[in-house]
């Protein structure tokens, strides 16, 4: 028998925690250069010439500290000078994520990357004073997926994204505008502007045009395998095999900010008897499981429900299905690759 995620109980220290704040494996080899502008939408080349100019900006504040004794601002001006942080906006798999990863690469570091999952997962382990202190000292925070279904963990970003800016903290950021809100007055980045209040006068606005990831292909999820199917795929990948229900009782006693290091060594996961989950709590722990395998490359192989099924009708409709779609997006694409087929989830 594969052995069970369940047995594991990782407990990764601060410095682990801060210094995996990059961006994803499958982004490693991604650059300004990688990406393809669509000839038909404009404001994707126009995104990849503003974010190339900032990066050579973060790189010239660098060459101007070192002429000021090291500095990380001007000289004779007594404090940090916070810089205009940039936004991009757009609908899912436009290529956001690349695009954020290659200004990641191309700028001058100390520099962290992550979602904004990952980054109030921080503040959830380590404290807030505790992250603006392993934070502030760094030249770029690139916030992806910044989610606005939440006002309390909006505040918290809001202001701990202040606290970083006035250390002089250049920011970036992306968020995806709804599938059915495209087109509404730009609804993600304007709901963004108006949460981050004190913010919102320091950020630039660059909208990302694209083709919805919906019409690239089908994201239907594969047919489930057995239960014995999943077990034989499992073994042969190095993997670990649980019923479904078994590990959505264990994420609960698994801070999330831990979910990457659970993850440790695992080629392949295997959920046995898959099901509607009806519970936001154990929904949103799902959502944050699948964001680590998506990073992770690591194919998922389930029986039961289909994959497409994880999420009930109610919770599809309600604030957070902007999560529940790029969890269900992200796994289909995961159980699509691990039964061979080519995926086409978002990007």
């Amino acid at each position: 028998m594969p052995p069970s995620i369940t047995a594991r109980e990782p407990r990764p220290d601060r410095d682990r925690l801060v210094r995996e704040l990059v961006p994803p494996p499958r982004f490693d080899t991604e650059r300004f250069s990688t990406y393809r502008p669509d000839p038909a939408q404009p404001s994707q080349g126009a995104a990849v010439q503003r974010l190339e100019a900032y990066a050579a900006g973060l790189a010239a504040r660098v060459d101007d500290a070192r002429g000021a004794g090291g500095r990380w601002w001007r000289r004779g001006s007594g404090k940090p000078q916070p810089s205009r942080g940039v936004y991009l906006d757009g609908g899912f798999g436009v290529g956001k994520t690349h695009l954020l990863a290659s200004l990641w690469h191309a700028a001058p570091g100390p520099k962290a990357f992550g979602t904004f999952v990952e980054f109030t997962n921080l503040v959830g382990a380590l404290g807030f004073a505790q992250t603006v202190e392993v934070l502030q000292g760094h030249r770029l925070v690139c916030i992806d997926e910044f989610e606005l279904d939440d006002p309390g963990d909006t505040v918290l970003m809001a202001t701990l994204l202040t606290r970083l800016a006035e250390s002089g903290v250049a920011l970036a950021a992306t968020s995806n505008t709804l599938p059915d809100a495209l087109g509404e007055g730009r609804f993600a980045a304007e709901d963004f502007l108006r949460e981050i209040q004190a913010l919102s006068a320091r950020f630039d606005v660059l909208t990302v045009d694209g083709e919805d990831y919906r019409h690239r292909g089908s994201v239907q999820s594969p047919a489930p395998l057995s239960d014995g199917e999943v077990l034989e795929r499992v073994e042969a990948s190095g993997g670990v095999c649980d019923h479904f229900v078994d590990v959505t009782r264990h994420l609960a006693q698994v801070h999330p900010s831990r979910y990457r290091a659970l993850l440790d060594g695992v080629g392949a996961v295997g959920w046995q008897k898959v099901r509607p989950v009806s519970d936001q709590m154990v929904a949103l722990r799902l959502v944050v499981l699948a964001d680590r395998l998506y990073d992770a490359d690591i194919p998922v192989f389930a029986s039961g429900h289909p994959l497409g099924e994880l999420f009930t009708p109610e919770l599809l409709r309600g604030g957070y299905r902007k999560k529940y779609f790029r969890a269900l997006s992200r796994l289909t694409a995961l159980a699509r690759e691990g039964s061979g087929e080519v995926a086409h989830g978002q990007g």
